[in-house]
């Protein structure tokens, strides 16, 4: 009886983790899922971790009980090892070579982020003048006073520009990019949306033009109330019939977000497809997690800077409850990358910025 009872448990507790390692595949690879045709399945990547984390609990459960069973577990971090690498890179520190480029891509939600700083604008410009990049594409790089920030700017950088995408009396948004290189000239890349965009901007560095493009795609449009109650629902505060409720009104919000954001990084695939002739660097604020339609999208034929250098989840969005790596640098093959971070340091903003560094090797 005893054994019989065993011999159940165990054949319950590896079906409970096949199911987790199907749940953990439709969550890893639900960058290719279109939220505009499935907008509310488009969003499964956000619970890939939730998904690795219970595959890991079944590799000690098999340890202590089963160890025979153990290639479930691992079969399944096989099957999803792209997407885990995508999530979770594990790259060493690179020797960096001379004649490389510094690039710096930051939400600085309007110098207002953290309200600790009482001058949020200098503690961000100082910042960024001890880093001393050569090329920075800020999102919310909006400010009333234009004028000083331009001259503080220009301690540093040469080269100053910045778009406003909406403005009316309830908000404003953009985005500028503050350059060591001279700016050519800049373009709007269109695309629907309620306060967002992405400019392409035109840099001379030595005697080649750049593509650099700033991106600030469709915000998740949740409010404080929602973002509240999803706060909760990951801490398991909320009742069962409430949770159910409340996770299906979010998955919806998110899922049309998500669908309005796939049409800029359709938009963004297609126009460097049509630019793929300069080197380019892609820059910005995604507002989506790693394993998304519209981050898989932008980098297609496109090296993601911290994939293939960076280290750890990198997690550049840090308000508790919806800690992701949202913020990307990509470049063409035209670029060796080296050492993409996220410096979670620097706590200015409700966002981390990221760093790399360029080497151009093949030019156009």
């Amino acid at each position: 009886m005893i054994k019989q009872l065993k011999k159940l448990t165990i054949n319950i507790v590896a079906g409970a983790n096949l199911a987790t390692i199907l749940l953990m595949l439709a969550a890893g690879y639900a960058d290719h899922i279109n939220p505009a045709v499935h907008p509310m399945l488009s969003n499964l990547g956000m619970l890939f971790p939730f998904f690795l984390i219970a595959n890991l609990l079944f590799i000690f459960f098999w340890l202590t009980f089963k160890w025979k069973k153990l290639w479930i577990p691992l079969l399944g971090y096989a099957l999803v090892y792209p997407p885990l690498t995508v999530y979770l890179p594990m790259n060493g520190s690179q020797d960096v070579p001379e004649g490389t480029i510094k690039v710096v891509s930051y939400n600085v939600c309007q110098y207002g982020g953290n309200w600790k700083y009482e001058q949020g604008f200098d503690t961000i410009a100082n910042y960024l003048q001890r880093e001393d990049p050569d090329i920075v594409c800020l999102q919310e790089d909006v400010d009333e006073w234009r004028r000083y920030v331009f001259l503080k700017y220009q301690k540093t950088f040469p080269y100053n520009d910045t778009v406003y995408f909406w403005r009316t009396r309830y908000g404003v948004n953009g985005v500028g990019i503050h350059s060591k290189f001279p700016i050519l000239r800049r373009e709007r890349i269109e695309y629907p949306s309620r306060a967002h965009g992405s400019m392409a901007y035109y840099l001379l560095v030595n005697s080649d033009t750049i593509l650099v493009i700033n991106n600030h795609l469709e915000g998740t449009h949740l409010s404080k109330e929602d973002r509240k109650q999803y706060k909760k629902m990951v801490s398991g505060k909320l009742q069962r019939d409430t949770a159910k409720s409340e996770s299906m009104l979010l998955l919806n919000k998110l899922g049309q977000a998500a669908a309005l954001r796939a049409a800029g990084a359709n938009a963004v695939h297609q126009y460097i497809e049509e630019h793929c002739q300069y080197p380019i660097i892609v820059c910005g604020d995604f507002n989506d997690n790693p394993i998304s339609y519209s981050r898989r999208t932008i980098a297609k034929g496109l090296k993601d800077c911290f994939v293939e250098t960076g280290k750890g989840l990198g997690l550049s969005y840090n308000e508790k409850g919806f800690n992701f790596r949202i913020d990307h640098i990509l470049c063409s093959d035209h670029f060796e990358p080296y050492n993409c971070k996220v410096d979670d340091k620097m706590d200015a903003s409700d966002h981390y910025p990221i760093s790399c560094r360029l080497k151009l090797v093949h030019k156009p």
